[in-house]
C-alpha cells in the first residue's frame, strides 16, 4: 500500500504526546526538508516527505536510550503490520546508516546491538542499493534538529549529545561526501536551498 505526506502526518499525530514531541518535530523538519531536495532535483517531493515524516516512527514504541536498532526495527515492524509497502517500512532501517553500514551512524550503538535478535536482518538489509530517496533522507537526518542546520552544526550537536567512539571519524568523512554528493547533483551548495540555516550560525 502507498503512503502519502499528508497520511503520513496523520500518523505521527495520531502518536503525538508531550513525552515524544522532539522526536515528531524532528521528523516534521527531515520531511520538509527532504521535499525541498527533491523538488530541487526535480523529484517526487512528496514522496521524500512522506518517507522523512515516517523515517523515525518507532521511536514511539522504543524506549529512550534502548540504542538505534531497536527504533528502527520497531519502525519498520510497524509500517508494515499497516500494510506499507516496502519502500515506506525500509527508510525506518536505512536513515541511521550510512554507506550500506551498520557501523556507519552517528552515535555510539548499545554494546548489546550486535546480540539483538534483528542484527543480522539489518546488516544484511542495509547492503540493498539505497534509493536517492534513502539518500536524501540520510543526509537531511544529519542537517536536522527541529530545524535545519548545516552539518557540521548537528554534527556537533550529535556529538556533545552521544560523545566519540571509535566509527567517529568514518561517519564524519561520509557524512561530507554526502553532503558532497548532493551539492555535485545540484549544481551549487545545496544550502542555498535553506536561507534559514543562515539564523542558526
Amino acid at each position: 500500500m502507498k503512503l502519502t505526506s499528508a497520511a503520513a502526518r496523520q500518523l505521527l499525530n495520531g502518536l503525538r504526546s508531550e513525552r515524544n514531541r522532539r522526536w515528531l518535530d524532528h521528523s516534521i523538519c527531515v520531511g520538509n526538508a527532504a521535499g525541498v531536495i527533491a523538488s530541487a532535483l526535480h523529484l517526487d517531493a512528496d514522496y521524500a516527505k512522506t518517507l522523512g515524516y515516517i523515517h523515525d516512527i518507532g521511536k514511539k514504541f522504543a524506549d529512550i536510550g534502548d540504542g538505534v536498532l531497536p527504533h528502527a526495527v520497531k519502525g519498520y515492524e510497524y509500517l508494515k503490520a499497516l500494510d506499507y509497502d516496502e519502500e515506506y517500512a525500509g527508510i525506518c532501517l536505512k536513515h541511521s546508516f550510512l554507506n550500506n553500514d551498520i557501523d556507519c551512524l552517528a552515535n555510539d550503538r548499545d554494546a548489546t546491538d550486535s546480540c539483538h535478535p534483528d542484527y543480522e536482518f539489518v546488516k544484511n538489509y542495509l547492503k540493498q542499493d539505497y534509493t536517492i530517496y534513502d539518500r536524501i533522507i540520510n543526509l537531511c537526518d544529519l542537517m536536522c534538529t527541529t530545524e535545519v542546520l548545516t552539518v557540521d552544526k548537528r554534527m556537533m550537536d550529535l556529538l556533545l549529545r552521544h560523545g566519540v567512539y571509535a566509527k567517529t571519524h568514518y561517519h564524519l568523512q561520509e557524512t561530507q561526501r554526502l553532503k558532497e554528493f548532493f551539492d555535485d547533483q545540484l549544481g551549487y551548495n545545496l544550502y542555498d536551498l535553506f536561507p534559514a540555516i543562515k539564523d542558526h550560525l
